[in-house]
């Protein structure tokens, strides 16, 4: 970790918000490629600015800001190389139009598309795989070969998935929208399941390093979280945040000092976390709450009655 005040606020801000961001942009330019890169650009400009003349009031939307902005730029640069500069500042002027006539002030809250994004990014149209290699890079900011190293393959194999996901959005000109009504159950299932797969993938996988699965873990809480707070009357969203939760509340007790798994009824209870335990129990409730009855309620039910057996041996 840095000392630099600047460097510091960087680096949060693109841990925290660095899918936040991106989801105003690719609703902004429509294209995944641009809005990765001029966020890219933008982060480089916050490096050489930041330290030096401080840290805005605002860090998420001075990039937001200046990625929208370099985005431009792109655009233009390529279009004079295609001989097309007039045509693309038309298209430019009017998309500003759309949102105002200018770009937005670097202090303005940023819109939050992460919905529409993770909507996007899991479309039933993509591969399983493939939804959730383009949910990590985009929504959960992770590199390539992150990502790559997660899943245990190599980060050329990775990029081409990644890359087709994008390529098979723009060429089937799938929409950056939340579905229609008709579309939201099986929608919404889509984006679930890839949620607890990233889950499952750290709370399981063998071969990666326990930073990796720890990161992938705390990405899919991240995203779960993320879900509720947007679609607080969605039950089985509360109910994926309480089952993620109250699974990684154990993780620390599931294996020994010698690395063996320790049996549900054979873990130190001690070092179970609470304060995960109790987010999950109040989703939990959140979730019966909505009136409707799931099969992610079912498994979050099943691991609240694990979690809350008072020793091992009334364990359900």
């Amino acid at each position: 970790m840095t000392s630099d005040p600047g460097k510091a606020a960087l680096e949060q801000t693109v841990r925290e918000e660095a899918g936040l961001v991106l989801a105003s942009l690719v609703a902004s330019c429509g294209d995944f490629d641009l809005a990765e890169e001029a966020f890219q650009d933008a982060a480089l400009i916050a490096l050489e600015r930041w330290p030096r003349e401080g840290v805005p009031q605002r860090p998420a939307a001075w990039l937001t800001t200046a990625a929208r902005r370099r985005a431009i730029d792109r655009l233009r640069h390529g279009a004079m190389r295609a001989g097309k500069s007039a045509a693309l500042r038309e298209s430019e002027l009017a998309r500003l139009a759309e949102r105002g006539g200018e770009l937005p002030a670097e202090d303005a809250p940023v819109p939050d598309e992460r919905l529409r994004l993770i909507f996007t990014c899991c479309h039933p149209a993509l591969a399983p795989e493939a939804r959730v290699a383009l949910t990590l890079r985009t929504l959960g900011g992770l590199s390539t070969a992150a990502v790559a190293r997660a899943f245990l393959v190599p980060e050329p194999t990775m990029s081409k998935r990644i890359e087709r996901a994008k390529h098979k959005i723009r060429d089937a000109q799938i929409p950056f929208r939340m579905p229609p009504p008709e579309e939201w159950s099986a929608r919404l299932a889509s984006v679930l399941a890839v949620v607890y797969l990233i889950f499952n993938d750290g709370y399981s996988a063998t071969g990666a390093s326990p930073e990796e699965r720890g990161a992938l873990c705390a990405e899919a809480i991240r995203l779960a979280r993320i879900l509720a707070a947007l679609l607080p009357a969605e039950g089985e969203v509360h109910a994926v945040c309480a089952l993620v939760l109250l699974h990684h509340a154990r993780r620390d007790a599931r294996t020994g000092a010698d690395g063996l798994p320790v049996p549900l009824d054979e873990q130190e209870r001690a070092r179970w976390r609470r304060d995960e335990l109790g987010e999950g129990l109040a989703a939990l409730e959140r979730s019966a709450r909505c009136g409707e009855r799931g099969p992610y309620q079912v498994q979050a039910a099943i691991a609240a009655a694990h979690a809350t057996a008072p020793t091992g041996a009334d364990t359900p």
